[in-house]
């Protein structure tokens, strides 16, 4: 290659056994660090998965940026504030911890698909803290104490929400529990997206109030609209 001389070895991996990531983070620990101190002139070159993984997980946070980025403008006119999109949106986060739990229920290793069923969380998660905080900022403008409304947000919007994340956990019990080799490579994907709106769920129902008060409590939640307005 190039009028150099070189060697090419290739290998598949068993995912019964290990993964890609921990078989290269072997090779490069163990391997590669001897091999190169006895053979200094050589030059060792990672290709295949692990390189177009690095690519593709880059071109994922780019997007994932990008989208976040539109959920916050939008959510900015719709709230016309900069710090209670910033509430909403913290159910994202809360995701990644049922994503990772459900990961270690279902006995599967977090792989390229897991991720981008997370990145499209980004843009699910969302729409139970919009209920919460739409219904306490109507509630707030009908001259209700910030804490009294928070209080109450999570008991009245509780059905509403529960009922919106069931119905799209239950549209992928049959991909979770499907066991043909073709569905293997979306069982990660559906994973995230279930585990991860379940556990947001449950967290956005105590977390994101609280956090809204205590916005309230530092003066920089956006105050009720008055009568006139």
């Amino acid at each position: 290659m190039n009028g150099e001389r070189t060697v090419t070895v290739h290998g598949d991996v068993d995912s019964k056994v290990t993964n890609t990531a921990a078989l290269i983070s072997q090779l490069s620990n163990e391997y590669l660090p001897e091999l190169l101190e006895k053979y200094p002139q050589v030059r060792v070159s990672i290709e295949g998965e692990t390189k177009e993984g690095t690519t593709t997980r880059l071109s994922i946070l780019r997007g994932m940026l990008i989208g976040m980025l539109g959920v916050f403008i939008l959510l900015s006119f719709q709230f016309e504030s900069y710090t209670e999109p910033l509430v909403v949106m913290i159910a994202i986060p809360l995701a990644l911890i049922g994503v990772v739990a459900g990961h270690l229920i279902m006995g599967i290793n977090l792989s390229m698909p897991s991720i981008l069923g997370f990145v499209s969380l980004a843009g699910i998660v969302v729409n139970d803290s919009i209920l919460l905080v739409l219904f306490l900022k109507h509630q707030r403008n009908q001259g209700m104490e910030l804490l009294e409304a928070a209080s109450m947000a999570g008991r009245r919007r509780f059905r509403a929400i529960i009922l919106t994340s069931l119905t799209t956990i239950a549209g992928l019990l049959p991909l979770l529990t499907e066991r043909s080799l073709q569905a293997q490579i979306l069982i990660p994907l559906a994973t995230s997206i279930a585990f991860g709106l379940l556990a947001s769920t449950i967290l956005v129902l105590f977390v994101i109030a609280s956090i809204y008060a205590i916005l309230g409590d530092l003066n920089l939640a956006r105050p009720p609209k008055t009568r006139e307005e």
